[in-house]
C-alpha cells in the first residue's frame, strides 16, 4: 500500500497519527506530496486522487481511497487492534458522533478561518473573504470552549476511551498554530487533556 501524505497538513496528519497509534505506519510506503508547490494538482497524482485530495491510499490491487476518515475506516478494518472506531453499536456510534463533531465544528471552522485569513492561501483560496475568516474564527474558538467544558468531566474525547475523535481533536489543536492560536495554552481542560495525549507518543 501506498500512502500519499503532506507532512504538517491536518487530514494527511490524522491518517499518519491514525496508524501510529495503532502502531502500523511502517505498514505503507508514505509518498509526500507538496500542497504549496501544488503537486497535488499536477495530472500524475490526480490519477490517484481525481479530486487533488491528500491524503489518498493507493491499494495493492490499483483501488484509490481518499477522505481521511474513509482511509482510516479502511486502516481500522485491516488492522483492527488496538480498536479506535469503537468495539460494539453504542461504542462506535459515540465515537463517529464526536469525532463529527470536532471535524466539523472545530476543524471545519478553523479551516475556513485559516483559508480565508493567513497570507499564504491567498493563491489557493481566491478570492479570500475576511467575513468567512472572521465566522470561522468565532465558531472554531466558541467550539473549542465547549470542547473543554467536555472535557472537565471527560478524560477522553468518546466513549471514556482513546479513539480517532482524540486523534482529530489532537491534530486540530496542532493545526491551529498557522493562526498563532493554541486552544489547548488557553483552555484548561482542554491542557490537560492534550498532555495527556503527548504523552501517549501516539503523535510521535
Amino acid at each position: 500500500m501506498k500512502l500519499y501524505h503532506s507532512p504538517m497538513a491536518p487530514n494527511p496528519d490524522r491518517v499518519v497519527f491514525f496508524l501510529r497509534a495503532k502502531g502500523k505506519l511502517d505498514a505503507v510506503d508514505l509518498e509526500e506530496v507538496s500542497i504549496m508547490k501544488l503537486e497535488h494538482k499536477q495530472p500524475g497524482y490526480r490519477e490517484v486522487s481525481p479530486y487533488s485530495q491528500v491524503p489518498a491510499l493507493l491499494l495493492d490491487d490499483g483501488t484509490s481511497i481518499t477522505e481521511s476518515r474513509a482511509i482510516c475506516t479502511y486502516f481500522e478494518g485491516v488492522f483492527p487492534e488496538p480498536n479506535l472506531m469503537g468495539a460494539d453499536p453504542k461504542e462506535k456510534a459515540l465515537i463517529e458522533m464526536w469525532d463529527r463533531r470536532v471535524e466539523l465544528m472545530l476543524f471545519v471552522q478553523f479551516a475556513g478561518w485559516f483559508r480565508n485569513a493567513h497570507p499564504a492561501m491567498a493563491p489557493l483560496e481566491v478570492p479570500q473573504s475576511p467575513e468567512t475568516a472572521a465566522k470561522g474564527e468565532r465558531a472554531a474558538k466558541k467550539m473549542a470552549e465547549r470542547l473543554n467544558e467536555h472535557l472537565a468531566s471527560h478524560e477522553f474525547v468518546a466513549a471514556d476511551r482513546f479513539s480517532i475523535a482524540d486523534i482529530t481533536l489532537y491534530v486540530t489543536c496542532g493545526f491551529a498554530r498557522v493562526m498563532k492560536w493554541a486552544p489547548h495554552k488557553e483552555l484548561p481542560h482542554l491542557g490537560r487533556w492534550h498532555s495527556a495525549m503527548t504523552a501517549r507518543g501516539f503523535a510521535g
